[in-house]
Parts: structure tokens; C-alpha cells; sequence
């Protein structure tokens, strides 16, 4: 299966061999993607094994995460269309709990069940830009963005990021620089928010809604409710699902 661009619309160009055409192979596997339907209930409906549904996913997901974009190329897209600020949040998608010692690492304190870290940015109408590698869901915001040299390439692109409390502590430049990262204010136990500080806080809550719009127009992907494979995978997956997600929103 090769996926092809012309005129914008990305077609399925059919293979000799193939069990059925290219147009009933994409809608099997947006089934899968869009409502996560089970691979063997497609399969006996179509008189296929349930494997070659599986393969077909896979392939897809394969070609359509290799056109998401890099982080640099997607900066430098914003920098040229005349922007200033991304929106940038974190995201913890859901997985099922596995036995053993080695899904600990997958379980998140902060949100009190297992699931893998991604973290986005989107353009200050929310649409998606750029989402990270899923990594385990005990994983701070904070240390994804470190690992991804965020704020390092936020400066060299000349933009700024606008994100919420969770972020705050991320860019550690020094007082007289412009920050890469502008968050809100956190109140401590003894030194509660002024005035001003609560009024600044909203302001910045109302400038960055739109990265959660981002978030739902991912999420409305079912597979994404709950994943059931490797973090490897997942990152594939999201990010065809980010390509899907920039298609369907700018129809």
C-alpha cells in the first residue's frame, strides 16, 4: 500500500495482490483508528483474516507518522508565517494496567492510573503543530520538554511558549534574557497570589484554551482511549493521528 499526495488529499494507490480495493482498505482502517473497532470483528465481516487487518493498520500508521512534522521544521514554519507564540501542554493517554515491575514506570501520581507522556504544541488557534515521543506516564512534564531541548530550539526559532502551572520552572534562563516559556504564577503555603498576579493568571488561562481544543480534536481518535501497546507504537500512532487530526480540521 503506497499513500500518495495529490492536490492536497492523501489517496490509497492499490497493489496486485491486495484482498480488496484501496478505498474499502481505508475505510477498514479508519474503522480501526476512528472508532476502534476490533481488528477480527472487521475481518469476519469482510472475509479477511484478522491478521491482514492488523498488517494493513500498521502500514498505514507506519506511512502517515513518517509525514508528521519535526519539531525544527514546524518552529521555523510558524516563524515564517509571521508568529510569535505556540501554545505547549502535555497530554497523558491512557493504557491498561499490565502485571509486573515493568509497568510501574507507566503509572502517573498525578493523574492516579497508567499511561504515556506526550507533550504538543499548537499555533494560538490550537491546531496541532508538533507532538513528542510517548514516554511512561510517571514522567514529568518538565523532564519530556528537557529531553527534547525545547526551550533551546524556542530560541532559536525566536518564539515564545505560552503553558500552564505544570510547566513552571522549565526555563531556567537567566533575568535579564526574554523567558521561552511564559507560565502563570504559583501560589506557595505561606505567599498567596496578589491581585495582580490572579488577574495575570487568567489572562494566560484564557491565551492558551486553545491548546486544549487541540488535545479534544486528537482525542476524538477512540484508539487513543485507552492504547494496549508499546510506547514505541503509541508514538507512531499519535503521530498519524496528529496528520489525520490537521487533515480533517483544515477541510
Amino acid at each position: 500500500m503506497v499513500i500518495r499526495q495529490e492536490a492536497g488529499v492523501s489517496r490509497l494507490r492499490r497493489r496486485p495482490g491486495r484482498a480488496l480495493p484501496a478505498g474499502k482498505i481505508a475505510g477498514i482502517v479508519l474503522a480501526v483508528l476512528r472508532c476502534d473497532q476490533r481488528p477480527g470483528d472487521l475481518a469476519g465481516g469482510n472475509q479477511i483474516h484478522c491478521t491482514t487487518v492488523t498488517r494493513w493498520v500498521r502500514e498505514v500508521v507506519g506511512l502517515l507518522a513518517a509525514r508528521a512534522p519535526r519539531l525544527d521544521r514546524a518552529l521555523k514554519k510558524i516563524t515564517r508565517t509571521g508568529g510569535g507564540v505556540v501554545l505547549l501542554d502535555g497530554s497523558l493517554i491512557r493504557t491498561r494496567r499490565r502485571t509486573g515491575t515493568q509497568n510501574r514506570k507507566n503509572y502517573s501520581g498525578k493523574h492516579k492510573h497508567h499511561g504515556l507522556l506526550v507533550i504538543a504544541l499548537t499555533d494560538d488557534k490550537g491546531r496541532l503543530l508538533w507532538v513528542s515521543a510517548a514516554r511512561p506516564g510517571r514522567t514529568s512534564e518538565i523532564t519530556a520538554c528537557r529531553h527534547d531541548r525545547l526551550t533551546v530550539r524556542l530560541r532559536a526559532a525566536g518564539l515564545g511558549a505560552i503553558a500552564d502551572l505544570g510547566f513552571v520552572g522549565l526555563d531556567d534562563s537567566g533575568p535579564d534574557s526574554d523567558p521561552a516559556v511564559i507560565t502563570g504564577y504559583k501560589a506557595a503555603r505561606n505567599r498567596p497570589l496578589t491581585r495582580g498576579q490572579k488577574l495575570s493568571n487568567k489572562a494566560l488561562a484564557a491565551v492558551r484554551a486553545p491548546v486544549e481544543h487541540g488535545f479534544a480534536h486528537l482525542k476524538n481518535w477512540r484508539v487513543l482511549g485507552k492504547v494496549r501497546t508499546d510506547p514505541k507504537w503509541a508514538t507512531a500512532l499519535v503521530r498519524a493521528l496528529l496528520v489525520l487530526t490537521n487533515h480533517e480540521v483544515s477541510r
